[in-house]
């Protein structure tokens, strides 16, 4: 499929069969989170393959970052519905996390039978403190491109105290941040201006299958008709989705409370954390926030999008609810409903919405408030790493006596080294994790 990088005419247009395989290796080689899973699209979807060009993949790029829910995944959806309509759309988008699936959950049955064997403990105590690390990074990364002045900072400031002192649920946060951020668009406009920073080079690659000048396709035209339509058929999926589980409480809790999720991570997986971990961890109890330590580090050292980690979650969560008699049966049922009503809206949000979206890209009613909950997720991330740290250098405080035990310090001086090898040496998260991990087995060996 590779083309030469300048020749003279467009490439064909691809049949469906033979876009299959490029969406199925994406699934398996899709590590390094949205940014390499973009560079990685972009490097074969832009420069070799020339199915789409520079600019109208930025484009897409840019709608799908204002959307909740995974931007690498919705991307790979749109451009698959480009060229081959709901179907390619569907196709791609499951081919995207369906690796990830099957690992994790396979990660997850073999975490349950020996997670307690001592070097496998000491393995997971070694990635732990890596953890807390990335999510420092995280907050660090993503608020250094979004908080870009003290309005911004103080949304940021004001958020973390919101969930950190006063334990808001996560939903307030975005709701009040999104007020904050119109309010502000209207007072300071220049203030809350979106900068994604996602700006067409100058490079040229040839003429692209969907070039800058192709009209749309047919059936990515915009109507309130085919919205609406589009919509009622989602709906109309995801209601009859839940009412199938209603005899199965923890299934049916499972499948109304990751639909919110889904709604709620605009900003990345990284920001909605928080959020999954109040209601798996603390309300429904369908895992341990020690379970949830592992499954994130588990997520960022296998392909996929890191809100992959809800499989991980629905895995724990059936086997502890037991759903099913049959342990493996019920962690995977656990999995394949999280999964499924986590990324059911992000199909929604391009097949029915991506025409609007573009519509209202620029506007700055529609870009404020997402400014502001951008601002916001900073100090929900930053949030996050206190309490993984928290969880990590004090493994056996608690609520009531939040100091217990001896503290860490060799947790602590992994974390330090981690975050400065991802800071300023630019090292490869899976590198980080691998070698903690190794770090964390050697410990285990020696003590």
């Amino acid at each position: 499929m590779t083309t030469p990088a300048h020749p003279s005419g467009r490439p064909a247009h691809p049949t469906l069969a033979q876009a299959f395989p490029y969406w199925l290796k994406l699934g398996f080689i899709s590590f390094g989170g949205p940014a390499g899973q973009i560079a990685m699209m972009h490097q074969e979807l832009v420069e070799k393959r020339r199915w789409i060009s520079e600019h109208r993949f930025l484009h897409a790029l840019n709608y799908c970052m204002l959307l909740p829910g995974p931007e690498a995944i919705q991307l790979a959806i749109y451009i698959a519905w480009l060229l081959h309509g709901i179907t390619g759309a569907v196709m791609a988008g499951v081919l995207f996390f369906l690796p990830a699936f099957v690992i994790l959950s396979f990660l997850a049955g073999i975490y349950l039978a020996f997670g307690d064997v001592p070097m496998v403990m000491g393995i997971f105590q070694g990635i732990k403190p890596a953890v807390v690390a990335v999510v420092l990074f995280a907050a660090w990364r993503i608020g250094s491109k979004t908080v870009r002045n003290g309005l911004l900072l103080a949304i940021a400031l004001l958020a973390f105290v919101g969930i950190f002192f006063f334990d808001v649920d996560f939903p307030w946060i975005v709701l009040a941040a999104g007020v904050l951020g119109a309010v502000g668009g209207k007072l300071w406009p220049e203030k809350f201006k979106s900068g994604g920073g996602h700006h067409a080079s100058d490079k040229q690659y040839g003429p692209a299958l969907i070039d800058d000048d192709t009209p749309p396709p047919a059936h990515a035209a915009f109507s309130w008709g085919r919205l609406a339509g589009m919509t009622a058929s989602f709906v109309a999926l995801w209601a009859v989705a839940l009412w199938s589980m209603h005899g199965q409480q923890t299934l049916y809790d499972m499948g109304d409370f990751f639909t919110r999720a889904a709604f709620l991570t605009i900003g990345g997986a990284y920001a909605v954390l928080p959020y999954v971990y109040q209601g798996a961890v603390e309300h429904f109890h369908w895992l341990s926030g020690t379970q949830m330590i592992d499954g994130l580090a588990l997520g960022e050292t296998t392909p996929g999008p890191l809100i992959m980690v809800v499989t991980w979650v629905g895995y724990m969560g059936g086997v502890s609810q037991s759903v099913l008699t049959n342990k493996i049966a019920a962690g995977l049922a656990g999995a394949a409903v999280a999964t499924f009503f986590t990324f059911l809206p992000s199909f929604l949000f391009i097949l029915a919405g991506g025409p609007l979206v573009e519509r209202t890209r620029g506007d700055l009613a529609f870009s404020a408030p997402l400014t502001g909950i951008s601002a916001a997720v900073v100090g929900v991330i930053v949030n996050l790493a206190v309490f993984f740290a928290w969880h990590t250098f004090w493994p056996q405080a608690a609520a009531e006596n939040p100091f217990a035990g001896s503290f860490q310090w060799w947790a602590a001086l992994i974390t330090v080294a981690s975050f400065v090898a991802l800071w300023k040496y630019k090292v490869d998260i899976m590198k980080v994790i691998a070698a903690c991990a190794l770090l964390g087995l050697i410990h285990a060996v020696i003590a």
